[in-house]
């Protein structure tokens, strides 16, 4: 039997090729994301590695447990650390911000430069690519990405701005890497001497200390040393532990990552094991002369079922290695991919594949071929001997039973139950992972059931080809319906892709709609006016230049401050606005009126965390006038509104606080006046001002939908996998088909049909199960794209993308057409004759 297998297994090249190609996908996909991600994580454990071999020992600030304060250590720690038995250099590491000013006259980027301290000697851990460090105070060094796109070059004068926005200037004398550094690598970054980081970025304490040990110290001497002068309330780490707890901390970024790609590779091997199960139905029940045969001459039944299993593990094992080579390759690619968009990942390393990948690429490649043929084994070990005698084996009709239409009805039931019920809940996470588990468990229901839609759906697609293409569109409706659970099998794998992309779709043109419609709520102007550093401020003289323009119809500003709110002492951000013609903020009753001296206005959340309503007295701490007592007159929604979310008149505001500066100005253009204009002037008011940012609700609209439609393409990319996948399955089951079919192929021709005719049968054929799979998907992908936005936020605008899911279809359709392309082919080149004598 094994030897009849093999030999089986080789007669059938190309049917084992088209087998196995389905599954090397799906495990290439897998073991290439498992590829890359090791590759990343190897890399960064090096590059840590190497920086943390010049620490022996590192001290880091404890947890913080106040969210306005950062976690530091404080000066005096240093010389204390210097002071410690064993240590032969320490040196304390500053960060802050500390912005640069470009070449326009405007701080760089839209948040701040970080500003840090590179330190002299060995204990020097930035990597300074061209010149060299600073050595005196006149001195900086710069990141050199931003050196790029800022056109500094080393020999320039830069000028940055101090904690308290006073101008410095500086020789750049060299540029760093930022390494592995994300925030580093997102705001760029000025580096100074240790004194002068201090002075620029006005903190006086460290975020590290670095600790060489003395010539023969160990670091666990130098560690305990260290620990001891210092006492509690710091971590004291050997620099060997330091380097694995930066790794680590780095893991977890491509640990998300390699849980999301994984997904979409499991989604892949589904889709795979669906063609697998479809393509051994296929071939068990083509094969049953063969196998009665077998039966005839002594072959028992557990060795037939080996039989199937063992061509099953062969393809398994062929599908795992091509599954591998594909995805070193892939890896490879994604590589060199991510580093020309400019992502921070470690340079030099080669592809890692671990004993791991390769175990878990064998193991899956097999279990799912394995698996996937169980059932059609077990169809094979029903074959009785005496169909050898037949001259043609009959096909199987499909009945549909009783307890398959219970079960689909249980599935289909409970999935829209338990969707039903995380519809209900509040919006949130939960109610998302809900949704899912029904979208599941409807799924299911659907895989049972889908035998029993076939024929109809397909009378439905087909009405239209089969009349447009004639005698061979109304036979291939026929053969399309002609064995159900054949059909359904075939057209699942590319319902799971359609579903899926049309899912993706309906959330993210829901998401588009809903946004612009937010955005028109809370960005009611033309344009906005915000420091760079969110938790500063703006002088005053801005908003009262602009009021002055004579093209400016309303400037509206914002003041506030973070105080303690409420009997208990909660913090929450109290302000005040300057009014202005035709700013009426919406409240959730009453008008803006009602905002007078002794009275506030507060978000509905505020009221919830302390238990207020319209009328109750709410306690403010201030920094001038003490703990004020308020009425609140009136209560408004913080999602639709812009008021900061306690709101006092601007009078009372100054009496509490001060003079505090602008934190925020909305501004509107006159009437007739050209955005252009409006925005040149908008520009030019707040160009003393370095740190003045300007933005107009048409550019945060665009930059919201660049960054959706980024997200929309690598997830419709990494879901193409599953339709390529899928439309193998549709090509084999075809090939397949027309093998199964050579006699009625032939018997066709003979009666009169010609090549192009059976060629446009099978192709009409082809198209009626894409569009099937894809009709089937849309809906799937359109319910549950509804119920998934429901668990997002409140209000959502629900949007159906009809444009794009009608281009899923016809793309589909298409690729079904194209699918057949080769079957139909091998079709009409046969024989009449040769074929016609086919037993």
């Amino acid at each position: 039997m094994v030897k009849a297998t093999l030999a089986g297994l080789l007669a059938h090249r190309l049917r084992l090729l088209l087998t196995s190609l389905a599954i090397a996908l799906g495990v290439g996909f897998i073991a290439g994301t498992f590829v890359l991600t090791d590759t990343i994580d190897a890399g960064f454990s090096r590059r840590f590695a190497a920086a943390a071999d010049k620490v022996d020992v590192a001290v880091l600030p404890a947890p913080g447990t106040d969210r306005q304060v950062p976690p530091h250590i404080p000066a005096a720690a240093l010389e204390k650390v210097r002071a410690a038995r064993g240590v032969a250099d320490a040196q304390g590491l500053v960060r802050g911000t500390s912005a640069l000013i470009g070449k326009d006259g405007k701080a760089a980027g839209d948040y701040p430069t970080s500003g840090l301290s590179v330190v002299e000697g060995p204990l020097n851990r930035t990597e300074i690519t061209s010149g060299a460090a600073p050595k005196t105070d006149a001195q900086a060094v710069l990141d050199e990405n931003t050196a790029k796109t800022r056109g500094f070059k080393v020999g320039d004068r830069i000028t940055v701005l101090d904690s308290r926005e006073a101008r410095h200037e500086f020789t750049l004398v060299g540029l760093f890497d930022v390494g592995l550094d994300q925030e580093l690598g997102y705001t760029g970054a000025v580096g100074y001497t240790t004194a002068m980081a201090q002075r620029m970025t006005g903190q006086r304490v460290f975020t590290e200390i670095d600790v060489v040990a003395a010539e023969g110290v160990s670091q666990e001497q130098a560690r305990t040393a260290v620990a001891a002068a210092l006492g509690p309330g710091y971590q004291v780490v050997t620099g060997e532990k330091f380097a694995d707890d930066l790794a680590k901390r780095n893991g977890a970024d491509t640990g998300i990552l390699k849980t999301g790609l994984l997904l979409f590779g499991l989604v892949a091997m589904f889709v795979a094991a669906l063609v697998i199960y479809n393509t051994f139905t296929i071939l068990v029940a083509q094969r049953t002369r063969e196998m009665a045969l077998l039966r005839c001459i002594g072959a028992t039944r557990g060795q037939v079922f080996g039989s199937v299993l063992l061509e099953s593990t062969v393809v398994g094992l062929l599908s795992s290695a091509l599954g591998l080579l594909l995805g070193y390759g892939l890896s490879l690619g994604a590589l060199t991919a991510l580093t020309s968009l400019g992502a921070p990942l470690p340079t030099g390393v080669a592809p890692t594949l671990t004993p791991r990948t390769i175990g878990l690429a064998v193991a899956l490649g097999v279990i799912v071929t394995v698996g996937a043929a169980l059932l059609p084994a077990r169809t094979a070990t029903r074959v009785a001997p005496i169909a050898a005698l037949r001259s043609q084996i009959e096909e199987r009709t499909f009945r549909t039973g009783v307890v398959r239409m219970v079960l689909a009805a249980l599935f289909l039931l409970a999935g829209a139950g338990v969707t039903a019920a995380g519809v209900a809940m509040d919006p949130g996470e939960t109610a998302l992972f809900v949704v899912m588990a029904g979208g599941t468990v409807f799924f299911l229901g659907v895989l049972v059931f889908g035998p029993v839609l076939v024929r109809p759906l397909g009378a439905l697609v087909g009405w239209l080809p089969a009349k447009l293409a004639g005698v061979p569109g109304r036979l291939a409706m026929d053969n399309s319906g002609r064995n159900p659970r054949r059909s359904a099998t075939t057209t699942v794998a590319l319902t799971v892709g359609v579903t899926l992309m049309t899912l993706i779709a309906v959330i993210t043109g829901t998401v588009r709609t809903t946004f612009t419609e937010r955005l028109d709520e809370q960005f009611p102007v033309d344009y906005l006016i915000q420091p760079q550093d969110r938790d500063a401020t703006l002088p005053r003289a801005l908003g009262q230049g602009l009021r002055n323009s004579p093209e400016l119809a309303s400037v509206v500003a914002f003041r506030e401050k973070i105080t303690k709110v409420g009997d208990r002492g909660a913090e929450f951000r109290v302000g005040t606005f300057t009014p202005a013609p035709g700013f009426r903020p919406e409240l959730d009753k009453g008008s803006i009126a009602l905002l007078t001296p002794g009275t506030a206005v507060i978000g509905r959340h505020v009221a919830t965390d302390l238990g207020l309503k319209v009328g109750d007295r709410i306690t403010v701490r201030t920094a001038r006038a003490g703990t004020v007592n308020l009425r609140v007159a009136a209560t408004f929604n913080p999602e639709s509104g812009v008021l900061p979310p306690v709101t006092v008149p601007e009078g009372d505001f100054d009496r509490y606080f001060g003079a505090v500066g602008d934190s925020r100005m909305m501004i509107n253009a006159r009437d007739g006046v050209g955005a252009d204009v409006g925005r040149r002037i908008v520009e030019a008011a707040a160009q003393p001002y370095p740190t003045a940012k300007v933005a107009s609700a048409a550019e945060v609209r665009g930059q919201f939908e660049e960054s959706l439609d980024m997200m929309v393409m690598i997830i419709t990319g990494l879901l193409g996998l599953a339709v390529l996948i899928s439309l193998l399955g549709i090509a084999n089951t075809l090939s397949l088909s027309v093998h199964e079919r050579t006699r009625e192929s032939a018997l066709l021709r003979a009666l009169g049909l010609t090549r192009p005719q059976l060629r446009r049968m099978l192709s009409v054929e082809a198209l009626i199960l894409g569009l099937i799979g894809a009709l089937v998907g849309v809906a799937l992908g359109v319910g549950f794209g509804w119920a998934a936005t429901r668990t997002m936020v409140d209000d959502v605008a629900f949007q159906v993308p009809v444009t794009q899911i009608l281009a899923f279809v016809a793309l589909s359709g298409l690729a079904g057409i194209v699918a057949a392309v080769l079957p139909a082919r091998r079709a009409a080149r046969a024989s009449i004759v040769g074929s016609l004598a086919t037993g």
